[in-house]
């Protein structure tokens, strides 16, 4: 089971979202993971975008009003229910990201919302495994999330991704680029490899 599955502490579905909502309303930027993932993109209209571990869809709708081929994919059905709601155009899939399925692959693939801290235990390199199957050659892992106090190292992170094909590009302490440092949480980008095999 997920550590997400197990979490009783969090807001889940229209609860969830009204988070970000509020947020919104009160004037904070709310899409900072949609501007660095089209930067990356600049200059490639319509790339296909993989939002895994898409939740309630905040950051696949945005990316999606921008242009982008975006297909979302969660295991927790009250929040693809929810990100079903607010746009019924995008793809969504439900499934765990140990084994999903898409069918297609992505010039690059987002996991805000510490997506690695919330995988079961133990899977993470199979996670990583099964997005980089999903990759182009070439194409991108962004993935934000904490680190450290007893959650996935970083050191341990750029292990399980190059042991899957992935070579680490950039890495920074926000989603805005900030320049990394000591604190608890860092977006890493990472490149697939042309001869990483799918």
């Amino acid at each position: 089971m997920s550590r997400w599955n197990e979490r009783n502490d969090v807001a889940r579905g229209d609860d969830y979202d009204a988070q970000w909502k509020a947020l919104a309303a009160a004037g904070e930027s709310i899409h900072g993971e949609a501007d660095l993932v089209s930067s990356l993109l600049a200059g490639h209209a319509g790339a296909a975008v993989l939002d895994a571990g898409c939740g309630t869809g905040r950051v696949a709708i945005e990316l999606a009003e921008r242009g982008f081929d975006v297909v979302g994919t969660d295991l927790d059905p009250g929040m693809l229910d929810t990100a079903k709601e607010k746009a019924g155009s995008v793809d969504w899939v439900l499934g765990d990201l140990v084994d999903v399925e898409l069918g297609r692959d992505f010039d690059l693939i987002a996991m805000p919302g510490n997506v690695m801290i919330f995988v079961a235990p133990g899977t993470e390199g199979r996670v990583l495994s099964n997005l980089t199957r999903h990759l182009r050659p070439g194409g991108l892992l962004v993935a934000g999330f904490q680190h450290g106090g007893g959650k996935l190292s970083l050191a341990d992170y750029d292990m399980l991704a190059a042991a899957s094909g992935l070579s680490l590009v950039d890495r920074w302490s926000t989603w805005d680029r900030e320049p990394y440092g000591a604190g608890d949480y860092a977006v890493s980008l990472h490149e697939r490899q042309p001869d990483t095999l799918g």
